[in-house]
């Protein structure tokens, strides 16, 4: 690994003005291989980032909240196959979106059942209003809100087609939180942290930052193509209603390093198990069966939140909670290795392989800005460098 180059990397990430302020670890079995700080937590402070910086992780949320659904698995109490309705009566409102009658959405009932392992792998038909114009749209023309506004009533949004066709991003993971609030016997900031976070050491990871925490909190900044950066207007719902197990955690790149390590090691670290080695492998094993991801990637349909996300010309599939890498990167990351990402352009993988962990914490609008994939790509290069 060149730490050197990951170093000036990020350093003139954040001197060009691509970045506000940005923390990257990197780990192995043994520990952290690498900690880097640069900038500040907001363009309009001078207070530095520190290597406890608090970040709205937003979707990367959802490995932490998979975790928890396998667990339950693990104990007999959830299965793979189990259909979501038996545990959450309310999934089997959603009808299927089959179009518009000018502003009025056209429904049809689904016939076929979506199960945890739909909803683990995207394929369940749930989608997302910020990169499918149609959920946009339902969204407009309903007054149903968003799932930025924080309200459980986002959740009623018909599906998209019929379980197990295709993958699509959407709200799966917050319907698989209620899952485990149903099953786990507790709401699911609770159950997280006495099942996952605190045996980690995870004790910045939450979905309620006390005033301490929000004092390190890195404020999310606008990135407009030829505009300096700026402080965004979108914000995290502050009193949300419900725990959103797609989006709502908040985190710091050195916790969430415990948990990809702990993934690393097959479910272990520092003598706490989470998860047994059978099931970490299972969780980084493809579970399409066959449902075609998007060929050309994904469009942005609210381009403040998102850019278009292409897709790379190698082989991928989505194992339980991951997204993963089916074919080795040249000088980069190896087949089998799992990642995801969070709105504000945070990004993690883990690489089983080569025995690497890594993420890169930032808070910029849209997802997927190109200054920070050129930062993310030059990381990751330099992380694999001989």
């Amino acid at each position: 690994m060149d730490s050197a180059a990951i170093d000036g990397l990020l350093e003139q990430a954040v001197s060009s003005g691509a970045l506000p302020g940005v923390v990257a670890m990197v780990g192995d079995h043994e520990g952290t291989l690498y900690e880097g700080v640069y900038g500040r937590l907001s363009v309009e402070r001078d207070e530095p980032a520190r290597a406890d910086t608090m970040f709205w992780i937003a979707s990367m949320t959802k490995a932490v909240v998979s975790v928890a659904a396998l667990q339950l698995i693990e104990r007999g109490d959830l299965d793979l196959e189990q259909p979501v309705v038996d545990i959450v009566p309310a999934f089997g409102e959603l009808a299927i979106l089959d179009g518009f009658d000018v502003d009025v959405p056209r429904v049809r009932v689904a016939t076929r059942p979506v199960t945890l392992r739909h909803l683990l792998t995207h394929t369940s038909g749930c989608g997302y209003w910020f990169d499918n114009p149609d959920v946009l749209r339902y969204h407009r023309v309903t007054g149903v809100p968003d799932p930025l506004s924080g309200r459980a009533e986002m959740l009623r949004v018909p599906r998209l087609f019929e379980a197990g066709e295709r993958w699509e991003y959407g709200t799966s993971v917050d319907w698989l939180g209620l899952v485990v609030e149903k099953v786990g016997g507790a709401d699911l900031d609770t159950h997280l942290r006495t099942h996952v976070c605190e045996p980690l050491g995870m004790l910045d990871t939450t979905f309620d930052p006390s005033d301490a925490q929000r004092d390190r909190l890195m404020a999310i900044h606008d990135a407009r193509a030829g505009q300096p950066l700026s402080l965004s207007s979108i914000a995290p719902p502050e009193e949300p209603d419900f725990r959103s197990g797609g989006g709502g955690l908040y985190s710091t790149a050195g916790n969430y390093l415990r948990f990809m390590r702990a993934l690393l090691r097959g479910g272990e670290l520092d003598g706490e198990r989470i998860l047994r080695p059978e099931t970490v492998e299972l969780a980084f094993t493809d579970h399409l069966q066959g449902a075609p991801l998007p060929p050309d990637g994904t469009h942005s349909a609210v381009p403040e939140l998102t850019s278009d996300v292409p897709a790379l010309p190698f082989k991928q599939g989505f194992g339980l909670g991951f997204s993963l890498m089916l074919d080795d990167i040249p000088d980069m990351r190896r087949a089998g290795s799992g990642n995801w990402a969070g709105l504000c352009n945070s990004y993690f993988w883990i690489d089983h392989t080569s025995g690497i962990a890594a993420t890169l914490m930032t808070q910029v609008l849209p997802f997927f800005d190109p200054g920070v994939v050129q930062t993310l790509l030059g990381f990751e290069a330099a992380v694999y460098a001989a």
